[in-house]
């Protein structure tokens, strides 16, 4: 840890342990946090399944919202590793955003791209054949992928893919097996690989075609 960000936990920081619950949806919140080491799961329930929303670490910030708009918390905030985070209150909040123009355009920045991974996850969930939702995950997720032989990498297991998109476990491991007999993923053991992005978009087009249309 830098001497200033020591200095910044000495002022503000807490240690929390693995699997420790921050907040959950629907209470009132009165401070936002930044992650100095560890991670953050954030979350929400959609139809009785959670769903997970991003996982964020060092350097990234959430809770924010609450200090904003004072509304209630619109997600479920879990650590899953030991975390070190810094938690700041509406007061101190404010003096950084004043005395810090950096700060603020960073945070703007933030819920910017954080607004656009909700219209992605909303577009998702509109989505009602199961098919269709993991292929639309992973058109998505491929882009920000890592390139590698054979295509791109998305880090993620079943597991992680079945809380984006609110399915059970068995239903991602069976759409993700069509993809690999269609030649249009191989799994690995750091991920699912995409091998072609657009015949992946052009299957999902098939998908939301057949969706609306019905086989005919």
């Amino acid at each position: 840890m830098s001497e200033q960000n020591q200095t910044l936990f000495e002022r503000f920081g807490k240690a929390f342990p693995a699997g420790t619950l921050l907040f959950k949806e629907g209470e009132l919140g009165k401070e936002m946090f930044v992650v100095q080491s560890g991670k953050v799961r954030i979350s929400k329930t959609v139809r009785d399944v959670e769903k997970t929303l991003t996982e964020l670490g060092a350097g990234e910030f959430f809770g924010e919202m609450s200090i904003l708009n004072d509304k209630p918390r619109s997600a479920n905030a879990t650590t899953i590793e030991d975390s070190k985070l810094l938690v700041i209150d509406p007061k101190t909040f404010e003096a950084m955003v004043r005395g810090n123009a950096e700060i603020a355009i960073r945070i703007i920045k933030m819920l910017s791209k954080r607004l656009d991974e909700a219209d992605k996850q909303i577009e998702n969930l509109l989505l009602k054949d199961h098919n269709s939702r993991v292929v639309h995950f992973l058109a998505h997720a491929s882009k920000t992928g890592k390139q590698m032989p054979g295509g791109w990498l998305v880090s993620m297991t079943p597991v992680d893919i079945a809380g984006k998109v609110g399915l059970e476990v068995a239903k991602v491991d069976e759409v993700l097996q069509k993809l690999v007999r269609a030649k249009l993923a191989t799994l690995e053991s750091g991920g699912i690989v995409v091998g072609d992005a657009n015949k992946l978009r052009e299957f999902l087009e098939f998908l939301e075609m057949k969706e609306k249309f019905g086989d005919i």
